[in-house]
């Protein structure tokens, strides 16, 4: 709700982390955008969505139906928290929406999720991905054989392997880059962590759209600010991430939508999908046990 797609914070993650450019610098058809996603060379990636005022008052009413699920109410002010209504009982929210405007323009900042149950750490046969102290997931790529394994444990499509072994740091020279045909993604800047520094996206950010600091503390702010929008009506704000009830356990960076998130791309019930492998085991035993079982049945029936 608060970023103005400058991209400041995208060229400042390359900049910083000496990433590739992607697209060459062309417009896609599809968006005022040239990188197009998330990928080994784009760790942090503004998208333009484009809105009319249809779709813009279907996400408001989608938005209210949120509120009895547990997002911050609306409407006149309660004698409990902020902006508070309780649970299931919409009769006193105000249902009157501002002004919709014909078009507007949403604009995604994307990044990885670092994830409380990170798909691609829990698959890693090398043991190049860890969590560190701050809480993010990152790849060691002197570490990383390549093996993309990663990359389709990622719910979100975050992760990738990187094709491209060229930077040019200084004009007219190119080096060889070590991380090529190694996975690469966003490590919330681990290097400028360890030295009291925050992550350049945020650090760079015109518009404090992009904020750093306590999980919990950003957290209660941002469901204060979905509070805000709400009695402005503008129903639509909902967070993205904040669930610890999640099929990833919540995530490190959460998101302030304004639609769902299948406008911004993002999977609306993401699954870590190791979470299935102590049932896949459990039965892979199961059937092991009664071929095993089988076998010794058939094998004392021929000897009687």
């Amino acid at each position: 709700s608060i970023c103005i797609g400058c991209k400041a914070c995208e060229v400042a993650c390359k900049e910083w982390n000496r990433n590739p450019i992607d697209g060459n610098l062309e417009i896609l058809g599809s968006s005022y955008d040239n990188t197009g996603e998330l990928g080994a060379n784009t760790w942090r990636h503004v998208a333009f969505v484009e809105q009319g005022q249809e779709r813009i008052e279907e996400a408001r009413e989608s938005g209210r139906r949120l509120v009895s699920l547990g997002m911050p109410g609306i409407g006149p002010k309660s004698s409990g928290p902020r902006g508070a209504t309780p649970a299931g009982d919409l009769s006193d929210v105000d249902r009157t929406p501002p002004d919709t405007p014909e078009f507007r323009w949403l604009m995604s900042s994307d990044v990885c999720k670092h994830c409380t149950n990170a798909g691609c750490l829990d698959v890693c046969p090398t043991g190049a991905i860890f969590r560190s102290e701050y809480g993010s997931v990152v790849v060691q790529q002197d570490v990383c054989n390549g093996c993309g394994t990663c990359v389709s444990a990622c719910p979100f499509g975050v992760i990738e392997r990187r094709d491209d072994g060229t930077i040019s740091p200084f004009a007219h020279r190119e080096e060889k880059d070590e991380r090529m045909g190694t996975a690469s993604k966003c490590t919330l800047c681990y290097d400028r962590l360890v030295d009291g520094e925050e992550p350049a996206c945020s650090a760079t950010c015109p518009t404090q759209s992009i904020t750093f600091g306590d999980h919990d503390d950003l957290t209660a702010d941002a469901r204060s600010r979905v509070a805000d929008l709400h009695e402005r009506g503008m129903t639509e704000a909902r967070l993205y991430g904040a669930n610890p009830k999640d099929g990833v356990g919540g995530t490190g960076s959460v998101f302030l939508l304004l639609d769902e998130p299948e406008v911004y791309g993002l999977p609306p019930d993401p699954q870590v999908p190791t979470k299935s492998l102590p049932r896949t085991y459990a039965r892979a035993g199961i059937a092991a046990a009664g071929m095993v079982a089988a076998v010794a049945l058939s094998f004392l029936g021929s000897r009687r």
